[in-house]
């Protein structure tokens, strides 16, 4: 296996500010949804996939028993004893600093139902990728660190177990009310293939995606507008949906089809039914586009696609200007359809684009951020890639 700069990264700052060699590297992607946003934590289907970009975590035994980490983000390292995880989680995790609440997190949620005493652990992370952009960097840390504990700390759990550690890191120690999607696609990715998840029961199932054969690329577009799971507009999403599930007297909105929103729209003010018909549609978007693949490829879900980004503009209100710049400039430049990935209020938008087109559409929406006098996108593909791993 050929490592990247980032794996070396790792491996650089294990040496520098833990001293020697690490005794593993273990690795997990961000991931590329492909269509469901906000669908997951509403119990219902998404369609996410691994990419080839990574976060590595070189990690050994320490005799001393405390957790410390240090990452290429930040200058300082961070160590909390493990008897002590429990007095910071989650009511004294602004004692932590944040990028640091993710791989501690982690480690508090393993520890939650173990006893025993067990080794402290050091960890040196690195990553390339991009922080805030909505290919879930925060989940790739998660991913990363629980597969090193794991086999550090001789748990045996499997990748849905850890998945769920790495959201209720997610939710308590860092505080951001997400659900388990992210951390299922790091788990469970696999190459040229999307994970068709249930987020009720966890169950999944891969979907080929066939890009290379059909001739197409997957561009991300980063618009560099950083966005941040914790803060308020994410939260309000979310707290909308639990209404609105309550007062359609269903356990998540998951349990309404197309044919309740007539129902939906007697009972809401007009903010809270569009919440809720973005979800209701998107979770069908995810059924469709699962269809669309099997029978006829990739090349059948742009349509798909471009509804999805509809919704999130205009029903669930978190995409800004440089998103749908990003798509409606996509579109025109030859993509066969593009939507914002993530969990919006920022991040990236994806455009699926023959593979012959993707500097025409990279040129396209650069010229078009600079003409409306936004910062310059990021562009670059990605391919779908397998999940968490030992790397060395």
């Amino acid at each position: 296996m050929i490592l990247g700069p980032a794996a070396r990264d790792a491996r650089d700052l294990f040496a520098a500010t833990i001293g020697g060699e690490p005794s593993g590297l273990w690795s997990a992607p961000g991931r590329v949804n492909l269509i469901g946003e906000h669908t997951d934590y509403n119990d219902g289907f998404v369609l996410p996939f691994a990419i080839d970009r990574r976060t590595y975590a070189a990690a050994t035994r320490s005799a001393e028993r405390r957790i410390r980490v240090a990452s290429t983000l930040e200058a300082e390292t961070v160590e909390v004893r493990l008897d002590e995880l429990d007095l910071v989680f989650p009511h004294r995790r602004e004692a932590v600093p944040e990028w640091a609440r993710y791989p501690l997190g982690v480690a508090w949620a393993l520890l939650r139902e173990r006893h025993g005493e067990l080794p402290g652990v050091d960890l040196a992370i690195a990553s390339d990728v991009p922080v805030g952009a909505g290919l879930s960097s925060s989940a790739a840390i998660e991913c990363a660190v629980a597969s090193a504990l794991d086999e550090l700390w001789e748990l045996g759990h499997d990748r849905v177990a850890l998945a769920r550690a790495g959201r209720l890191a997610e939710n308590e120690a860092v505080g951001a009310p997400t659900g388990i999607m992210d951390q299922l696609a790091a788990m469970l990715g696999r190459a040229d293939a999307a994970v068709f998840l249930d987020c009720r029961s966890l169950e999944s199932e891969v979907v080929d995606l066939g890009f290379r054969e059909q001739g197409l690329d997957m561009l991300v577009i980063d618009t560099g507008v950083t966005h941040a799971h914790a803060t308020g507009g994410y939260r309000e999403r979310r707290a909308a949906c639990e209404r609105g599930a309550a007062v359609m007297g269903v356990t998540a909105l998951r349990d309404l089809s197309l044919d309740d929103l007539a129902r939906a729209a007697e009972l809401f003010d007009d903010v809270t039914f569009r919440r809720v018909r973005h979800v209701v549609t998107e979770n069908q978007r995810v059924l469709d586009a699962v269809d669309a693949l099997r029978a006829h490829g990739a090349g059948a879900i742009g349509d798909l696609l471009l509804a999805s980004h509809a919704s999130m503009r205009d029903d669930f209100e978190i995409s800004i200007p440089e998103l749908d710049t990003a798509v409606e400039t996509a579109v025109a430049a030859g993509a066969i359809g593009a939507r914002m990935t993530g969990g919006g209020f920022g991040g990236a938008a994806i455009a699926l684009v023959p593979s012959e087109s993707a500097k025409d559409v990279t040129d396209a929406v650069t010229d078009a951020f600079a003409a409306s006098g936004f910062s310059a996108p990021r562009c670059f593909t990605v391919t779908p890639s397998d999940g968490a791993r030992r790397d060395g």
